[in-house]
């Protein structure tokens, strides 16, 4: 099974693009989310300080985590011990789903058709199912930020990390890296609610995209080159901003991105009715357009593109010397 992970990965990856998740087929993540729901209940009722939290937190990141490797294992090992076959379209099924690039591409595209139709309204609500911040009385401009901007993110932690963990460990490896993710995702805020609970999921992401963000932000530049956008642009945007993010890995996809297309992301955000001040990230040689959505999914297609062929080399390599 090791032995073919690269060609594991590679498929996987083009079966995402192809198909993305059809509605009709149970979704890894959606389990893994049910997971921590019911973890989350459980625990919260017998942590009733900061430090019990803080603990019990923990510990819900790695059991989610843990058993999200272990019954990915089980489950490869089962179906290897049918026949090969069963075991790889298993394998090449599950890093499938730890892939996220046809969903973002569907989603920004969306947004792009409803804003090129004027429809405002429903671009608002589009938005909003992808991004944490309010939405309802987004200007045309600031939506198309929210959807660069998210879309840029994403492609960290929708598509090169899950290929990073996958060519290193398989299936297993990068559905652990989506319970990382999913936890982050779920309990990783910095309210009242989950400042102490999240603290470990929050913490446990940031340590997982370390590697894989900065890999991102050399792929992104090479991207930009190959489409003829500003790949200067987007590594000085890289050096010079990504640090004024507040999240040590998101700034990275977000400075090269706004950089290779000329434009400035960050700003003012609100939640929940409250504004919060997102550092600037590039310069604003362009207004932003409903183009900028789709140039974004273009970068995020070939710099992943650019992840994978990577990964296959270095896989190749590594196989010859070892």
């Amino acid at each position: 099974m090791l032995e073919n992970i690269g060609l594991f990965v590679l498929l996987a990856f083009l079966l995402d693009l192809l198909v993305g998740d059809p509605a009709w087929i149970p979704h890894p993540v959606v389990l893994i989310g049910k997971a921590i729901e019911i973890m989350e209940r459980l625990f919260r009722r017998v942590s009733q300080n900061p430090a019990a939290l803080k603990i019990t937190g923990l510990l819900t990141a790695i059991i989610i985590v843990g058993a999200s490797w272990g019954l990915t294992c089980l489950l490869a090992r089962w179906a290897f011990s049918i026949n090969y076959w069963a075991g790889a379209i298993l394998s090449i099924w599950l890093i499938s789903t730890t892939i996220a690039a046809r969903g973002l591409s569907r989603a920004a595209g969306e947004i792009y058709i409803l804003l090129q139709n004027e429809n405002l309204a429903e671009a608002r609500r589009k938005v909003g199912m992808i991004v944490g911040r309010d939405t309802s009385q987004m200007e045309p401009g600031s939506v198309i930020r929210a959807s660069v901007e998210t879309v840029a993110e994403n492609i960290v932690d929708g598509v090169v990390a899950p290929l990073f963990y996958a060519f290193i460990g398989g299936a297993p490896l990068a559905m652990a890296y989506r319970a990382v993710n999913t936890l982050d995702s779920m309990l990783g805020y910095k309210n009242e609610r989950y400042i102490n609970f999240g603290m470990a999921s929050a913490r446990l992401d940031d340590i997982a995209n370390y590697i894989p963000a900065r890999l991102t932000g050399l792929f992104l530049p090479a991207a930009a080159w190959i489409l003829r956008m500003s790949a200067k642009g987007a590594l000085q945007a890289v050096l010079r901003d990504a640090s004024g993010h507040p999240s040590p890995n998101s700034g990275i996809p977000e400075a090269a991105v706004a950089g290779a297309l000329g434009v400035r992301l960050g700003g003012m955000n609100y939640y929940n009715g409250r504004g919060s001040f997102r550092a600037y990230m590039g310069k604003p040689l362009t207004p932003l357009a409903p183009d900028h959505i789709k140039q974004t999914v273009k970068l995020m297609y070939l710099s992943s593109s650019i992840a994978v062929f990577t990964g296959l080399l270095v896989f190749f390599f590594a196989r010859r010397l070892f």
